[in-house]
């Protein structure tokens, strides 16, 4: 694998979980440096790191303190 690629796994603690639990990306990565952009992509699908996911997350916690505020009323 090139060192470039090596580098940018290991300085994303997000990315290293990911490579680690899914072992079938080492090949990918070496025959296709560029594919890290799809597994990158795949790892923010599955630990909800997508501007969606964060934005969905911001809306529950709202709703949660708008219902401990109606509570407290």
């Amino acid at each position: 694998m090139r060192v470039d690629i090596l580098f940018r796994i290991r300085n994303n603690p997000h990315l290293y979980r990911y490579l680690r639990e899914n072992s079938y990306w080492y090949k990918y990565l070496n025959r296709d440096p560029s594919s890290i952009r799809f597994m990158e992509e795949e790892m923010k699908k599955k630990y909800k790191l997508t501007t969606a996911d964060k934005i969905n997350s911001i809306g529950e916690k709202l709703n949660l303190i708008r219902s401990f505020i109606e509570i407290m009323k």
